[in-house]
């Protein structure tokens, strides 16, 4: 699980963002996480943790793209990234980081998943 806290000046603007009908981008996996966790017919002040596991197959509520750093291809965070988009775009991308060697891990190089 994960600790999170959305201020109220972040609940305003992420429900101003639906009710305009625009693209909600996170950046990173724990963002991701956090807003799917935290959305219930729109978005409050609030203090909790997230437990979500998101997998293929999951039904996104509010994020449509993310921007995420290249995560071992054997860990869960795979599994989150492959569920934005597809099992094989997400591999096909980190084929491509291997043979260009991009950086793994926290400070590695990143990509942009819709």
């Amino acid at each position: 699980s994960e600790y999170y806290e959305i201020s109220e000046e972040t609940a305003s603007v992420l429900n101003k963002a639906i009710s305009e009908n625009k693209r909600i981008v996170s950046v990173g996996t724990t963002t991701t996480r956090t807003l799917e966790s935290a959305y219930n017919s729109g978005f409050k002040k609030t203090t909790a943790t997230t437990d979500i596991f998101i997998y293929p197959g999951y039904n996104f509520k509010v994020v449509k793209a993310q921007i995420t750093n290249f995560h071992l291809p054997k860990s869960t965070l795979i599994m989150l990234v492959s569920a934005l988009s597809s099992r094989e775009i997400i591999l096909k991308a980190y084929n491509e980081a291997v043979k260009e060697k991009y950086r793994f891990f926290s400070f590695g190089d990143a990509m942009f998943i819709k």
